[in-house]
């Protein structure tokens, strides 16, 4: 059983960054490739970035390409979204997920590929 807790969410102005966390409690995290998800009111829930088990791959949505960042740190069991030059419209609650996606490719896209999920971190943007 794989229990992910993300922190780091809060009200920034447009221009601004943040760093999302997503702590995971379970001994094979460098087992399982890991995203980001967001959804706004009244919307679905779409993909953001996911980043290989190993760290060497990386996919990101179009929509924040160049803007935000997705790493993680197996020893600490932890992967992060640093968000740079954020938007009105990048404001949405964040889902941290892990599933085991191996190669990470285009299916990481889909949600339904991932078996393990938080409880989301809420990020406002002003403008």
């Amino acid at each position: 059983h794989v229990q992910l807790v993300e922190s780091g969410g809060g009200l920034v102005q447009a221009g601004g960054s943040l760093r999302l966390s997503c702590a995971a409690s379970v001994r094979t995290f460098s087992s399982y490739a890991m995203a980001w998800f967001r959804q706004s009111p009244g919307k679905e829930r779409d993909f953001v970035a996911a980043i290989s088990w190993s760290g060497g791959s990386t996919y990101y949505a179009d929509c924040v390409k160049g803007r935000f960042t997705i790493s993680r740190d197996n020893a600490k069991n932890t992967v992060y979204l640093r968000m740079n030059s954020l938007k009105p419209e990048d404001t949405a609650v964040y889902y941290c997920a892990a599933g085991l996606i191996i190669p990470l490719g285009s299916r990481c896209e889909d949600e339904y590929e991932y078996n393990y999920w938080g409880q989301g971190t809420q990020v406002t943007v002003s403008s």
